[in-house]
């Protein structure tokens, strides 16, 4: 059948009326009904070119002579290539501060440490790679752009308001919790922080908070921030809450400053009086010591003396058992000689006188003047004398009999 038997169209229909079987130029641009293009632009082909390059390039290829069919070698080598580059999709690696959590299908598998590793290719697994080991940082307060610029402003526990700004650092503990558990894990953390101070804050002084309690402010809140994520799941684990500055309101801070000053002074003038009570304490405990060491001595002293004088008596007391006369001649003796040894006054005892003879203290003294400053030497007494206590008046003594 000639090409242009007009009158056996064929298969394919008459051609349309007006065609004369000769190849139609038509003009360039679009046709008339057809989707217009987007200009290309100066830097090459648009996306939609290079889609339809490609794939003239694979019917060329791919198909057998006469453009019918498709080329066998071809088409396996093509699909070779494209398993081979699904196959590359399930590699990958994990690096050392991270943790792989593997999902199929959008299921929980399980985790993977760090190193290279394969699961089956996309999408029938998904390796979603988490930070475990770095250190998150969420600030709460004291930034000028946040969306609540009244966050910082907390109600403490004797209902004053405190300007409190703090860090919270954190890490994540468990990869799939932090995934799976909550929705958005940081806004979580920082939402659990502001509510967890302020609930530390409201059982808290105000001056607690701005003095010596910020170290138990911040252990408080740590402890409560762990046990509310806990109960979420949210395999966050908190490191630290450091707060980074806690005042008054604006309004208030000169007042708070003149308060500052005043709990200075007070606290000045109570170790001044506290250096001095340890002062006193310390010389009267001295003084104390000291009294009871005298004593400690004092009562040495007497009991020695006792000791020696119970000896002395057992001693003499043997010696009046041998011989009672002399013995106790003896001690008449030196009995008297020690009364009237510091006696002042002569008496001298005649036998046969009715009235014993009172001398004056001088009697026995040298004619020449004493000096002003001398001291009268005391008279030996006579034989047979004794010497009466110093001021008593000079009156008659009784007689004493001379010893025998």
């Amino acid at each position: 059948m000639p090409w242009n038997d007009n009158a056996n169209p064929g298969p394919w229909g008459a051609p349309p009326p007006g065609d004369d079987g000769k190849k139609r130029i038509e003009p360039p641009g679009p046709r008339p009904g057809a989707p217009r293009r987007p200009p290309q632009g100066p830097g090459g082909p648009d996306l939609e070119t290079l889609v339809k390059r490609v794939a003239d390039y694979v019917n060329r290829h791919a198909r057998g002579p006469g453009g019918r069919g498709l080329r066998t070698r071809a088409t396996l080598a093509f699909l070779g290539v494209a398993f081979g580059a699904w196959l590359l999709t399930g590699f990958y690696i994990v690096q050392a501060n991270e943790e792989a959590v593997i999902t199929r299908f959008g299921g929980f598998v399980g985790t993977v440490q760090p190193g290279l590793h394969f699961h089956l290719p996309i999408p029938i697994e998904k390796a979603e790679l988490v930070s475990v080991t770095n250190q998150n940082q969420t600030v709460i307060g004291g930034t000028p752009a946040a969306l609540a610029p009244d966050e910082s402003l907390m109600l403490t526990g004797d209902e004053n308001i405190v300007d409190l700004a703090f860090t919270v650092q954190w890490h994540v503990s468990d990869a799939a919790r932090y995934l799976f558990k909550v929705r958005d894990p940081d806004d979580a953390v920082k939402a659990v922080a502001e509510s967890a101070m302020r609930e530390v804050v409201g059982r808290s002084a105000l001056k607690s908070i701005l003095t010596n309690g910020r170290g138990e402010v911040q252990s408080q809140t740590a402890a409560l921030m762990q046990k509310i994520l806990d109960r979420y799941q949210a395999g966050v684990t908190i490191d630290a809450v450091q707060i980074q500055n806690a005042n008054p309101p604006q309004e208030v801070v000169p007042a708070y400053q003149d308060i500052a000053r005043a709990g200075q002074d007070a606290q000045s003038a109570i170790n001044d009086a506290n250096a001095y009570r340890n002062r006193v304490v310390n010389e009267a405990k001295g003084e104390a010591a000291k009294i009871i060491q005298a004593g400690e001595g004092y009562k040495v002293q007497v009991v020695r003396e006792a000791q020696g004088q119970a000896a002395r008596f057992n001693q003499l007391y043997a010696q009046y058992r041998l011989a009672p006369a002399v013995t106790r001649e003896r001690l008449y003796i030196e009995t008297m000689q020690q009364v009237l040894s510091h006696n002042r006054k002569i008496i001298v005892d005649a036998k046969g006188a009715t009235a014993p003879i009172i001398l004056p203290p001088d009697a026995f003294r040298s004619s020449a003047p004493a000096t002003a400053d001398a001291q009268p030497a005391p008279a030996a007494p006579a034989a047979g004398a004794a010497a009466a206590p110093a001021g008593q008046p000079q009156a008659a003594q009784p007689q004493t009999e001379a010893p025998r």
